[in-house]
């Protein structure tokens, strides 16, 4: 049995794709980070919500998180307008990065990565970033967008794995298909 650990639309959508069979279950840990070094959070965080679905549910079990980040301060997902409005400003004009971390617990065995997309916006100005912000598109989101909807509008390059900054990278498929899971067939 595959489980994904996440309540995240994007990330069952994703996996979709690929696996036809698999089990969502998301995960209760409390999502608190002890480091401030975006690929530490993000693969901390994976570990943890991995290992508490693993512990309720067995089988082989996917747990990802995502972190955005730029001159290495992380951004979480805003928790108002002003913190999203703050965010896109930040980002404006600028590259920054996406790293998703996970964690794959198979036959009780942990396999870790994390993935790392260089994302450069284009300058924004107020009227665009507030116009955003009124879709309410950016509050649940890191870094207060999601590529895949309106956000992508502001996005002038990705440099990696653009399933990475939705928050699935294909890497954790490709590394379900190495444990012999059956992927593209429907």
């Amino acid at each position: 049995m595959l489980v994904l650990a996440s309540a995240s639309p994007r990330r069952r959508e994703i996996l979709s794709r690929f696996i036809k069979d698999f089990q969502v279950i998301p995960s209760n840990a409390k999502e608190r980070c002890s480091s401030g070094v975006p690929e530490e959070c993000a693969l901390e965080l994976a570990r943890l919500k991995a290992g508490e679905v693993y512990s309720r549910a067995g089988g082989t079990v996917i747990g990802a998180d995502t972190v955005v980040s730029i001159d290495g301060k992380i951004l979480g997902k805003p928790k108002n307008e002003g913190e999203a409005y703050g965010m896109l400003k930040l980002l404006s004009g600028r590259v920054h990065r996406v790293t998703t971390g996970y964690c794959i617990i198979h036959e009780g065995e942990e396999i870790t990565g994390f993935v790392v997309t260089e994302v450069k916006f284009r300058e924004l100005d107020d009227e665009m970033i507030w116009a955003y912000i009124r879709t309410g598109e950016p509050m649940d989101k890191a870094g207060a967008y999601g590529i895949q909807g309106r956000a992508g509008l502001f996005v002038e390059w990705i440099k990696g794995d653009y399933y990475n900054v939705v928050g699935f990278p294909m890497e954790i498929i490709w590394k379900l298909r190495e444990l012999g899971f059956e992927v593209l067939s429907r």
